[in-house]
Order: C-alpha cells, then sequence, then structure tokens
C-alpha cells in the first residue's frame, strides 16, 4: 500500500482543533477576567463581596455587558445595585487584569523559546564536536591500520621522533605514505611504535603532499637507514612536537610587522601561551615593552609608572582614542594640565571606605604575622576617617588633621549624629580608640604615615578636586580614555612613602570601579577591556589587588601587564602571594 493511501481523504475542510481550542480558551478566560473584576471592583467600592456574582451567571452578564458596557446592574439582576461598584472601576480593573495576563503571557513565550534556542544550540555543539572528533580520529586510525611497515622504526627522542628528509618521499617510485597531519608521526595515544615491529613490503604510490602549515612533514626514519637517520640525542635534526590528545599543534609565533616576536609561544604539549603577564628588568629594557602595551590598548587603559617618558611617548596617540588624564602629585610630567583627585570620593559608602583604606596602607603595611592586629585597627581608623569626612563634605585638610590624631572626637561625633554614617561606624571608631593603648598608638603612627605627603602643598593641591575632574574620571572608562598615574619611585617607603599611598589607592579605585562594572555587564566581563600598564608597580602604586589581576583579570575584561625590577622586588611587595613571574 502506497503511503498515500494509509489515510482516506476527506472531501471537504473543516475549522482546525487548534482554532477550536484557542477560541474555547479565550472565552473561558474573559469569562474568568469579567467575573473577578465585578467582584474586586465590589470589594474595592464597598468592602466585601457582592451577593450573587458567580461564575456561572458570568456568561449572561458578558452578553449584557456587550451590548451596554455602563450598566452593571442590568449585568447582573440577581446581585443588588448598592453592593456594585461604578462602571469606571470594573473596566479599570478588567483591563488592568488583562495587561497583566499579556505581559505574563508574552514573558513565558520568550523565556521558553530562549531555552528551546539554548537546547538547541547546545544540541547542535556536541554533534559537532562529536563530527569533529571522528574526523580527527580517522586519519589517525586509517594510517595506523592501513599503512604497510618495511623496517622497524627507531627510537624516538623525547620531544618527538626523529625525522631526516627522505629523498624518495618525492619522487613517484618512492614509498607509499598516506597524506599525513602537519605533525607526522604522531600516533593515537601519543605512544611510539615498538622498536622490531615487523610489517609487509610497501607498494609505490603518489608523493607525500605537503601540509597545510607551510613546513613539510618529515617521514618516521627506520632504523635499517641509520646513514640518513640523524644521529640519537637532545638536539634532533627535525623535532617534531607531539600535540596532547587530539589536538593539532599550534603553527610557531611570526614576527610582527614593527620587528619583535608576538609573545605567544609554543609549548611542547602543542598549545600557544598567553603573552607574559609579568616582565622583570631595568628601566631600558621596560619601556619598550610598556609603551608597546600602551599603544596597542584597543579600548581605556590605566597606565602605573615612574617613568614621564612612558607618558610622552604615547599621550598623542592615545589622544586619538580618548581623553588623556594625568595624576602626577609629584609634578615629575611638564605639563600644566593635570588631574585632581580627593582620596574621600566615594568614600559615603561603608565597602568603599574600607577598600580606600586597604589602598593607602597597602605600601607602610607591615608585612609580619605578629603585626596583623595593628594594621587591622590602623585600617579601621583610617575607614572611619574617610567614612566621616565623604558624609560630612569635609576637606582633605579634615582628613589629614584626623590621621595625625587631632581632632578625632570631631570624627566620633559625625559618625555619631550624621544619618548618613553607616550602622555602628562610631562605635567603631570609638573601640579602636579606646581599646589596647600600644596598638592604638602604633595604629595611628601608620595612618598618619600613610597620608604625611599631605603636608606637601603640590600634593594637598592634587587632592583637591573640581567638579570637572570628578566628571572627567567617571566617564575616562566609558569614553575610551587613559589615566597615567606617574609617581617617584620608592625602594622603601616604610620610612617615607610621599605620595605613593594616594597613587596606589587612585589606581585601585580604578580597577575596582573596572570590576563592578564587568560584574554588572550580561556577560561578566569589559568590552572593550580596561588594559592595565604598570610599569614599576612595586615602587610607584603596589597595588592589593594585583596577584588577583594577573590570575583573573584578564577574564574580567582587565587585562594586566606588570612591569617589575627584579623577582626580589615582587616578593617584598606581596610577600604572601606567588605571582607568575617569568
Amino acid at each position: 500500500m502506497r503511503p498515500g493511501d494509509r489515510r482516506p481523504e476527506q472531501g471537504g475542510g473543516g475549522v482546525p482543533d487548534g482554532l477550536l481550542i484557542a477560541l474555547l480558551g479565550f472565552l473561558v478566560g474573559l469569562t474568568l477576567l469579567v467575573w473577578s473584576a465585578t467582584g474586586l471592583a465590589g470589594l474595592f467600592a464597598h468592602g466585601a463581596w457582592p451577593d450573587a456574582i458567580t461564575f456561572t451567571r458570568t456568561p449572561l452578564a458578558v452578553r449584557s455587558l456587550v451590548s451596554n458596557p455602563q450598566d452593571l446592574a442590568a449585568a447582573w439582576p440577581d446581585t443588588p445595585a448598592a453592593q456594585l461598584s461604578g462602571y469606571g472601576l470594573f473596566w479599570g480593573l478588567f483591563i488592568g487584569q488583562l495587561m497583566i495576563l499579556l505581559v505574563l503571557t508574552v514573558f513565558v513565550m520568550g523565556t521558553l523559546a530562549r531555552w528551546r534556542s539554548v537546547r538547541a544550540r547546545e544540541k547542535a555543539a556536541r554533534a559537532q564536536g562529536k563530527s569533529s572528533g571522528a574526523s580527527t580520529t580517522a586519519p589517525t586510525e586509517a594510517q595506523g591500520h592501513t599503512t604497510p611497515h618495511t623496517t622497524p622504526y627507531a627510537t624516538p627522542h623525547a620531544a618527538g621522533y626523529a625525522h631526516s628528509p627522505d629523498p624518495t618521499a618525492d619522487a613517484p617510485g618512492g614509498p607509499a605514505t598516506p597524506p599525513v597531519p602537519p605533525h607526522t608521526g604522531r600516533h593515537t595515544g601519543g605512544l611510539a611504535p615498538p622498536a622490531g615491529f615487523p610489517a609487509a613490503p610497501s607498494t609505490p604510490s603518489t608523493p607525500v603532499p605537503e601540509p597545510r602549515h607551510g613546513a613539510p612533514s618529515a617521514p618516521l626514519v627506520p632504523a635499517t637507514e641509520a646513514p640518513r637517520a640523524a644521529p640519537p640525542g637532545p638536539h634532533p635534526t627535525t623535532p617534531l612536537t607531539l600535540a596532547t590528545g587530539t589536538e593539532p599543534a599550534a603553527p610557531p609565533a611570526h614576527p610582527r610587522p614593527g620587528g619583535t616576536e608576538a609573545p605567544a609561544a609554543l609549548h611542547t604539549g602543542g598549545w600557544a601561551s598567553a603573552p607574559p603577564s609579568v616582565v622583570l628588568g631595568p628601566a631600558e629594557s621596560r619601556r619598550p615593552a610598556a609603551t608597546q602595551a600602551v599603544r596597542d590598548a584597543e579600548g581605556p587603559a590605566l597606565v602605573v609608572t615612574s617613568d614621564p617618558t612612558l607618558w610622552s611617548d604615547t599621550k598623542d596617540a592615545r589622544a586619538k582614542l580618548g581623553p588623556v588624564l594625568l595624576y602626577d602629585p609629584a609634578h615629575r610630567c611638564d605639563t600644566p594640565a593635570r588631574l585632581h583627585w580627593s582620596p574621600i570620593a566615594g568614600c559615603e559608602d561603608k565597602p568603599t571606605a574600607l577598600a580606600r583604606a586597604i589602598a593607602l596602607l597597602a605600601p607602610i603595611r607591615p608585612t609580619a604575622r605578629l603585626d596583623q592586629a595593628m594594621a587591622d585597627t590602623a585600617e579601621t581608623l583610617l575607614r572611619s576617617y574617610l567614612h566621616a569626612a565623604a558624609i560630612d563634605t569635609r576637606t582633605i585638610r579634615h582628613l589629614h588633621r584626623w590621621a595625625q590624631g587631632s581632632n578625632v572626637q570631631e570624627a566620633v561625633r559625625t559618625l555619631r549624629t550624621n544619618p548618613k554614617a553607616a550602622p555602628g561606624a562610631a562605635g567603631e571608631l570609638e573601640s579602636a580608640l579606646t581599646s589596647h593603648p600600644e596598638r592604638r598608638d602604633i595604629a595611628q603612627q601608620l595612618t598618619a604615615r600613610a597620608l604625611s605627603a599631605l603636608s606637601t602643598v603640590n600634593v594637598r593641591e592634587s587632592c583637591t578636586p573640581n567638579r570637572a575632574d570628578s566628571l572627567v574620571l567617571d566617564s575616562f572608562v566609558h569614553e575610551g580614555g587613559t589615566l597615567y598615574v606617574v609617581g617617584d619611585p620608592i625602594e622603601d617607603p616604610k620610612a617615607n612613602p610621599s605620595a605613593m599611598p594616594l597613587l596606589t589607592a587612585l589606581a585601585s579605585s580604578v580597577v575596582e570601579r573596572g570590576r563592578r562594572m564587568a560584574e554588572r555587564s550580561s556577560s561578566g566581563r569589559l568590552d572593550p577591556p580596561l588594559t592595565l600598564v604598570l610599569d614599576d608597580v612595586a615602587a610607584v602604586a603596589p597595588l592589593p589587588q594585583l596577584p588577583q589581576l594577573l590570575t583573573s583579570g584578564p577574564d574580567q575584561g582587565l587585562p594586566t601587564l606588570a612591569l617589575l625590577r627584579s623577582r626580589e622586588q615582587a616578593r617584598s611587595r606581596w610577600p604572601h602571594h606567588e605571582l607568575p613571574l617569568p
């Protein structure tokens, strides 16, 4: 029987079942909306559900309302008219319920559509992965089962099999060899064939085509052809890199147009490494890498450096992409246009004040575990001073005075009486001030040392911003701008940190703002990324977030390049973290 004969043809068409179901659903929904709107209108108007408002009586009421929408008493004759509301409230509730129902319907349909599309994408990706895996293993299996071997193989080296150019490989009468992938000689599982493996004699075939990666693959050299094989040892003639699993080996890095090699290198496992995130060396060797990184930044950039030449060499190129800002409290750069920024900015929020205090104390914070209690007390004091100055719109002079231990009760009174103060802030400050006297004295010395640079006129003036400075600093990331943070290099900041705490606080504030923007984005990362070029960062602005930036920064759209002088410098600034040093 033909497929067309399985179902008898009907002479005439009919109403589709789906249309009938939709029509019935519409009528039931309309009835439900009219019934609930009538009852809710009476409830809102008179405080009680009207009598005789039943669902079974609603279809007759709908028919009456279609002919006379303003006469609710005629639609519900069994209900006292005094219990019914006006037609305005009734129709308002009816339309409101209808709109809510439509919104919910659209939301559910959109959610289902997205769920189905995600399922379809995942299914297609799994199918593609299976097909690609099958196509990758097919040539290897074909080579392993169909390629005859004439003689035993030579013992391979650690990095790959020994290779030698075969003069008969390109000749028409050479040994038959099927087309091979770029990493010739790789067997399934990555194991070398055992020595003395017997095989059937080979038959003539066509020449071996060259692989796509440009370098001709060299065939495996049998043990009987010892004169033509490379001598065993650590330096084979043509080393072959084996890729792990079934992944193809990546091509070697090509030189850039500027003459420098691309940072990506080829590992023995067959994958391309990421660009280095830490560079060690003197200033002369760090400057080209920092300059190239600033010029290559495709989006906004934060540049920390002690070299004014880096600013002068890159500011014109970066000005074509967005605004260029310079925070230079020590006036190392030859320009009058400098950014003004106050460490009090944004400290109305208690977590922001805490992060700001940690950054200000980072250059002078004691690293010994025994001094942790003093450092925590100093954090509490400085955080409280920052929070009190921010909520009471105090100036940098008040913060400097409090940090030196003068009029600290004024800060306590502000935190206790100001309604903008965080809960418990006054009690925390009083507890820190009245705690162990020795611990309090050392903590006050730390806070005074962190803000000691405010005694200098230039530094204090750089911490007095105007409205334009605040606006341009808040928007430079969105506009693809560049912020240069320039300061004096200081190897031992614990004695005299100068402006290093302020530089560290500003750089840390920009990093935290970038992190929050990345968390709020749909992809969880900044696009375009905020590039961080931290030249001589350990001697200018030792960011407390640097270890996390080097590991997870690229995933958040915060690619980081840290340029340090030596490994010892990195260990002295971040003794409790392992940086990915080269």
